[in-house]
Formats: C-alpha cells, structure tokens, sequence
C-alpha cells in the first residue's frame, strides 16, 4: 500500500492546554487556590486522531500551529503518535491556539476559556486532494467551515465517508452539513442550529434535510443518541470515577471512527465510545485517559451506566 495511504484524516483543532485543578469552582468574584497546573495536548480533531492512532488505525492531521513552544509541544505530542503531519503547517509569528482549562476537583467538571489566532485559519486553496482522497474517513469539526465544505465535497466525490464533530455555529456551517455522512454534535449545538430543543425531533430534521446518515449527539455522562437506518439508539454513558471531563467528546469520535471503519453495528460502536470517552474522565487532560481497546471492552461488560430515561427509543 503507498505510504500515502491512511485510515482516517482530520482537518480542524489543535490546541494546547494549560490545566489548573481546583478544590471547586469559585462564584463569581471568589477566589480559589489553584491544587495542581499541567501543560497538556489537546484540540477536537487532534484529539481524536491521537485517540484513533492509538487504537491501531493510520492518520493524517491538517492544521496550523504557531511558532512558539505551545506549538512545538503540540507537534511534538502528534509525532510521538505517529500521526502524519506532512500536510500541517507552522505559521511564523502565529500564536497556537490555548486553553486554559479550570476542572473542579469535586465533579470533575472543566471549564474552558481559549483563544486562536486568526492566522492559524486553514484556507481552501491550501488544501491537498490527495492527502483527503487517500483516506478512508475524513473527520472535521468544521471550524475552517470554507476548507471543511471543500474537503468534504472531494471526500464526497472519492466516496470517503464524512464525520463530523461539531459544538459551534460557525457562520456558513449550515452549507456543511449535506456532506456530512455521520455528524455526532455536542447536545448544545443542535439545538442552537435549528431552534428546536426537542433531541429526536433535531435528528429526524437533519436526517431529511440534510440527508445525513447518521445524525447524532453527545450527551455528556448520558452517552449519546444517534438516528440511524430510521431507528433512534440511545447508547447510555458509562460509570467512572471522574477526574477531568477534557477531551471526552474527542475521544468518543476517535472512537466512533475505529468502529465504524472496523465495520462494527452502529449500537456496539456507540457502546465502545462511551467506553472510551468514560475512561479519559478518569484522568487528567484531554488525551490524559486514552484507554485501550481490551479496556473499554472490559467496562462494556461490567460497567454500571447512567441511563437517562429521557433518551430511551421513542
């Protein structure tokens, strides 16, 4: 097979984190003594290729960093990988996207505040066919929403299955969404796309309006909710000792994309995301609990989860 070749490739966030870790998450004008400080990898799509990699799959990641230590520690995570970064470009002078991240010590709850320099946008016109045509999955978050609409027509038109993970209405997302095969959104942006709050009546929505294959969303410690073939799944979350809620989301798409690849039936691979998304709460950072498949395979057998009867098929 040509070197050329990967299983999945990502076009969208990188970032690096700085985490504190607090006893609790003060009230407005409070104050709290900072128990722990991290500098750790993170970013949508990063993190889920980090996540697919490690599950044994090929990737490739387009993105920007900036020429400074935050992106050298960035690119430096991703080559440990084993990630292909040859279509990932350095912009000198560009500061690399941050968070800093507080997780209250008592949920496990994070609160994020980021930044990203607007130099770090990847344009359409420095998009490569080949390194999207040579793959087997393209996942996007949809942030460079005008390199994201080109990437996915050529996935489109190469018959590369589209995936996507979306939590902010971009301007222009909406001419997106017909190319996206399975769009697994954050529980908050459906709603604020459509103006319907009402979870399977957005799915049926996207479904017939964007012809989508699988529209679906997280839901945090309730696990997910996806239409697919005309039947809703509803895959609850799994039980974990929460540490850090980072990167969960990430992670269950690096994992939606080792199933789906894998070849696996839709409700097995939203239980094997769950999975895996609840064992990186069990650590620090988002790539902090990145599990092994014999692990999560492990807590899908006998794992309490958080059934949410809300969710349940209708």
């Amino acid at each position: 097979m040509p070197r050329t070749k990967v299983d999945v490739v990502g076009l969208g966030l990188n970032a690096t984190d700085t985490v504190l870790v607090v006893r609790e998450f003060p009230a407005l004008g409070g104050k709290e003594r900072v128990a722990a400080v991290s500098q750790q990898a993170g970013g949508q799509v990063a993190t889920a290729l980090v996540t697919c990699q490690r599950l044994g799959l090929r990737t490739r990641y387009i993105g920007k960093v900036g020429d400074d230590a935050a992106g050298r520690f960035q690119l430096a995570s991703l080559r440990r990988e084993g990630v292909d970064l040859r279509y990932t470009r350095v912009v000198r002078g560009a500061a690399t996207q941050f968070g800093t991240i507080i997780v209250d010590q008592k949920t496990g709850e994070r609160t994020v505040f980021w930044d990203r320099d607007a130099r770090l946008a990847v344009r359409p016109s420095e998009l490569a066919r080949q390194a999207i045509g040579s793959a087997r999955a393209l996942h996007l978050d949809g942030c460079d929403v005008e390199a994201s609409i080109k990437a996915a027509g050529w996935a489109r038109r190469a018959g590369v299955p589209v995936v996507a993970d979306l939590d902010t209405v971009y301007k222009k997302v909406e001419k997106l969404l017909p190319l996206i095969d399975y769009l697994i959104a954050s529980a908050n942006f459906l709603p604020a796309m459509t103006g319907d709050d009402d979870p399977f009546r957005v799915l049926d929505y996207m479904a017939r309006e964007y012809k989508m294959r699988a529209p679906g969303m997280t839901l945090g410690r309730d696990g997910a909710l996806v239409l697919w073939q005309g039947r809703y799944l509803y895959s609850p979350g799994f039980v974990v000792e929460t540490v850090d809620t980072t990167g969960a989301g990430d992670v269950f798409h690096g994992a939606f994309i080792y199933g789906l690849l894998s070849g696996w039936e839709m409700a097995a691979t939203l239980d094997f995301s769950n999975a895996m998304a609840g064992l990186n709460c069990t650590a620090l950072g988002a790539r902090g609990g990145i599990a092994a498949e014999a692990q999560a395979e492990a807590l899908m057998r006998r794992g309490s989860r958080h059934v949410n009867p809300n969710y349940k098929e209708q």
